[in-house]
């Protein structure tokens, strides 16, 4: 298959429909009730793949299925999904952009049939598509970028150079840079940023754009990566370049791989997302805003540092959870 598809809860629902999964006490049935259409960036990435399977869990004690398609670092074919989600008449959408402005002509399409969008983790950037979007949910990436700039000149002694791997085409991944960045300037460290580069939040991708970034400038002491596949290509590439002393690496998501690099002490630190809470959020939202209740339209999740403090006796890391 050229397109990952995933369809929760076939079983789960018709548990529901014999009342498994209800109060097992009053015997009560869930009613199915409809789908909802979920896309986000790439389910080969842990941390979507669990909001998936999160999302289905608490959208089943509803009644709703959830269909969840990855995008696969796409925005044509995320498009394309919004738009099979619009013919089918689905009850919802859920939406982790893989462009937040490319989408926009989805959310538009979405809308005109009347059909409810909610965004999670990154937001739509198209302006008046963002406006179309019932309610966004997500870590305060700009929030999380500052920790990271507060951990790299711990790390540094808050002197060097340091480059960046990015995601340009994704807003959350934008934030994370600019928090990043301001706290060095607020700060008026004399660290100095020499390049910014796209790593594809990919490990494969980071791997590749960290080692011509170490071919460039082989005096860097530092490397920031948006995501933790991201950070972990960029050590492959420092060991491969025997820098391990010399440069160190922040990282962004606190996944079980980026909590483990933590542990190891590949990646200095890897400020923490809480997807389960976004994944549970979105759900929720969609359900009070189906009850007619008030719905925010913005609600940002604060953050965490990820040290190796944090790691040592952390029982979701030992468990390889989230």
């Amino acid at each position: 298959m050229n397109r990952l598809t995933f369809i929760f809860l076939s079983i789960a629902a018709s548990f529901a429909l014999v009342g498994c999964g209800g109060d097992s006490d009053s015997g009560a049935m869930i009613e199915a009730k409809g789908r909802i259409g979920m896309t986000c960036m790439d389910l080969t990435n842990p941390f979507f793949k669990l909001i998936a399977n999160v999302m289905a869990e608490e959208a089943a004690k509803h009644g709703y299925t959830v269909t969840a398609l990855s995008g696969e670092l796409d925005p044509a074919k995320q498009n394309s999904q919004l738009s099979d989600f619009v013919a089918q008449g689905y009850d919802a959408i859920f939406l982790n952009p893989v462009d937040s402005k490319a989408v926009g002509q989805g959310v538009k399409a979405a809308h005109e049939a009347g059909i409810p969008v909610f965004s999670f983790d990154i937001q739509v950037s198209d302006k008046e598509a963002k406006d179309l979007v019932i309610s966004h949910l997500g870590s305060d990436n700009y929030q999380g970028g500052r920790l990271a700039g507060e951990s790299m000149m711990e790390a540094l002694a808050n002197k060097g150079s340091v480059a960046i791997i990015s995601l340009p085409e994704v807003s959350s991944c934008i934030l994370r840079v600019q928090g990043f960045r301001d706290v060095l300037e607020e700060a008026k460290s004399p660290i100095r940023i020499v390049t910014e580069l796209s790593g594809k939040g990919s490990r494969d991708a980071g791997y590749t754009v960290a080692t011509d970034i170490l071919q460039a400038h082989p005096e860097i002491n530092g490397i920031f990566a948006i995501n933790d596949p991201s950070g972990l290509g960029a050590h492959a590439a420092v060991v491969k370049a025997g820098k391990e002393e010399q440069i160190t690496v922040v990282a962004f998501d606190a996944s079980p791989a980026g909590k483990q690099g933590v542990f190891e002490k590949k990646l200095y630190d890897t400020p923490q997302q809480f997807p389960r809470k976004m994944a549970v959020g979105t759900v929720r939202a969609f359900v009070d805003y189906l009850a007619g209740k008030e719905v925010e339209k913005k609600v940002l999740i604060p953050c965490a540092h990820y040290v190796h403090e944090t790691s040592v006796n952390d029982e979701s890391r030992i468990a390889e959870q989230w």
